[in-house]
């Protein structure tokens, strides 16, 4: 059964980085999908970025895009998101998901990585 591990989470303060790791134990097809998803205290998860796994077309919610940035290694089946100039409202738990379509999120997920931004 697959697995999709987070990583790199962390305490920054507001206008740092963080990069954050998603590594898939099983094989990622190029129909695969690579989201990343955020959930703040008390509020709903939120789509942040995806990449399609075969072209590495990427894809940003408006909040992030600008200063989040999505790639992937193939050979290591990892996706990173490389987050600069943070903000205290980027304060959520990560999470990787592993679907088929660019925001959904049926499909595998990761179990999350603490990231939070001081002001």
């Amino acid at each position: 059964q697959e697995q999709l591990v987070e990583s790199g989470g962390g305490l920054v303060q507001a206008g740092g980085s963080l990069t954050l790791s998603c590594v898939a134990s099983g094989r990622l097809y190029s129909s695969h999908v690579m989201n990343w998803f955020r959930q703040a205290p008390g509020k709903e998860r939120v789509f942040v970025a995806s990449i399609r796994w075969g072209a590495g077309t990427t894809y940003y919610a408006d909040s992030v895009k600008g200063r989040f940035t999505i790639w992937r290694d193939k050979p290591e089946n990892t996706v990173y998101l490389q987050m600069n100039s943070l903000k205290p409202e980027d304060t959520a738990v990560y999470y990787c998901v592993r679907s088929s379509q660019i925001g959904e999120t049926r499909g595998s997920w990761g179990q999350g990585t603490q990231v939070t931004v001081s002001s």
